[in-house]
């Protein structure tokens, strides 16, 4: 098994309810030096196409979705190729974005998807927003990994403060669906830096 993380860091804004901010957002890419999967590939379309670097995409994957996450999306798909997939919960917020085109297959709980031999499992943590989702792997590495998107940083649960979002849900969803996994499991963030399961365990 051959896969392993490569993470590219991009810069740009994030919009809602009528405010923008400025974000740094991490893209995290997964396989080898054959195929990957793209997660969430944010802002700067050349800084992803040049880190995928001709290889195959199998899958792009979005956590949820924001428009610092989404934005950029189908121009990335138009250069690099690959599927985008999308929890259908969070469709609202991809037709605020790119109205008149759909992502190409939707996310549901449990699906999995497929690279370099390793498999990353599909968690729905419904709370940053109705579609946010989790991707979990125990094939990179010595320690199993997540990618949680907005859901779960290093100092405890995503925003909740904005249309669509729930305080109580995200909590919920963390602590039924991410707490049980193994303590030393790595969460790779959607923003800033990464931390584990064990750590964030009593800030939820």
């Amino acid at each position: 098994m051959n896969a392993r993380i490569e993470h590219l860091e991009t810069s740009g804004t994030f919009s809602l309810d009528g405010g923008t901010w400025d974000v740094d957002n991490n893209v995290w890419i997964v396989g080898d030096d054959h195929d990957v999967i793209v997660i969430d590939p944010a802002h700067d379309v050349d800084a992803v196409v040049s880190a995928v670097n001709g290889r195959n995409v199998a899958a792009i994957l979005l956590t949820h979705g924001h428009d610092d996450h989404i934005r950029q999306v189908l121009d990335v798909k138009e250069k690099i190729g690959g599927p985008i997939h999308l929890n259908p919960e969070d469709r609202m917020l991809w037709n605020q974005v790119h109205q008149g085109s759909e992502p190409d297959a939707e996310i549901s709980a449990g699906d999995t998807f497929g690279v370099a031999g390793a498999t990353l499992r599909a968690i729905h943590t419904p709370g940053h927003s109705p579609g946010s989702t989790c991707f979990y792997s125990e094939d990179l590495g010595d320690i199993p990994v997540l990618f949680s998107g907005d859901t779960l940083f290093q100092g405890g649960p995503g925003a909740t403060g904005r249309s669509y979002s729930s305080f109580d849900t995200i909590v919920e969803s963390i602590r039924t669906q991410l707490l049980g996994l193994p303590a030393q499991t790595r969460v790779n963030t959607g923003h800033g830096p990464s931390t584990t399961i064990g750590e964030e365990a009593p800030n939820v």
